[in-house]
């Protein structure tokens, strides 16, 4: 079984039930999510031998965190216990033409706090084949940036291939900031997935004719920023998910990919959204899967779309299908109809 490794911070995540406003509700629905805690759950459903990386209070919240982990086949050995705090966010779910929200309390907590001496990252790194984190991670606090690289800079002592999902958050750092730290990242990354907007906020490539919030898209633009990520930072893929936001409850979704040779883009689903949390994730969890079964990067690319547009039906964070569920999709059937 491979080893695949993420780091990262799980938090609690309160949302309203249903539809319900923040401002009507009595009461939250608890789950736990965060970005590589989410792709180390699909993975871990992929039959990998998954590995969260992260540090977690001692207390009941911290425990229960892990145990939503372990519920789903994810390896925890690796998760440190100390500090202080679980990150929190609350989730309000929109529908048709009002949007989601999300409101953030994570200020302080446990991974953001962690020292790079909390973790034996050679002995985390030993045997593992991948590892994955998100532009989330080094955006926490700058002791959580130094812990990033720490781990990769471990990671490709071991060959182990990296990949990274930029995911720039406003509320989190400035574009200087971003463009500092994750500029430096990019040295150890082979896989790069960031859509136009995290490359220009992330990366600093000047944006071209797409509007990322539109309900449009414009392939050029992407394609062009492709070029240029891969020429300056050496990627092997430059990977993209496209979002197309006709309304709060329906999305266009599909992805685009650059090899160095050909620019792929992929085919396109249109999802009735039932939580769109995590989807990114479960889209790059998906390809990751597909690249270690050794598939070309264009059906990795699919897999990845197709488990994607699947996790959009599911509520919570973690995409909770299986190899075969994903496979279905891509053979061409979305019904929808009664399995018996």
């Amino acid at each position: 079984m491979k080893k695949v490794v993420t780091l990262g911070e799980i938090m609690l995540r309160l949302s309203t039930p249903g539809y319900e406003r923040f401002v009507q509700s009595d009461s939250f629905d608890v789950v736990y999510g965060g970005g590589e805690a989410n792709v180390a759950v699909s993975l871990s459903n992929y039959g990998y031998d998954a590995h969260f990386v992260s540090k977690l209070p001692k207390h009941e919240i911290g425990q229960a965190a892990i145990n939503h982990l372990r519920r789903f086949g994810v390896n925890t050995d690796y998760i440190v216990r100390g500090g202080d705090r679980v990150g929190i966010y609350y989730l309000e779910t929109g529908a048709s033409m009002r949007p989601s929200k999300v409101i953030y309390d994570r200020a302080n907590s446990s991974i953001a706090e962690a020292d790079v001496s909390d973790f034996d990252f050679d002995e985390i790194f030993k045997d593992a084949v991948w590892f994955h984190f998100s532009g989330i991670t080094p955006a926490l606090s700058d002791k959580a940036a130094v812990l990033t690289e720490e781990a990769l800079k471990a990671a490709k002592k071991h060959g182990v291939t990296v990949s990274v999902d930029l995911n720039y958050r406003k509320n989190l750092w400035t574009p200087e900031k971003a463009q500092k730290i994750m500029t430096n990242l990019m040295q150890y990354v082979d896989v790069c997935i960031g859509n136009e907007e995290d490359a220009h906020l992330c990366l600093g490539f000047k944006p071209g004719e797409t509007d990322v919030t539109s309900g449009e898209l414009e392939l050029t633009g992407y394609e062009s920023i492709f070029k240029q990520m891969k020429e300056k930072f050496g990627f092997q893929y430059v990977i993209s998910s496209l979002r197309e936001s006709y309304s709060a409850s329906d999305n266009g979704w599909s992805a685009c990919a650059y090899d160095g040779n050909e620019f792929y883009h992929s085919r396109k689903y249109d999802v009735r959204i039932v939580d769109r949390v995590g989807g990114g994730d479960s889209f790059a969890s998906g390809v990751i899967y597909g690249l270690l079964e050794g598939k070309n990067f264009k059906d990795a690319l699919e897999f990845g779309v197709a488990a994607s547009a699947l996790k959009h039906t599911i509520p919570g964070d973690f995409n909770m299908m299986s190899v075969s569920e994903v496979e279905n999709l891509l053979k061409g059937d979305a019904s929808g109809r009664v399995q018996r």
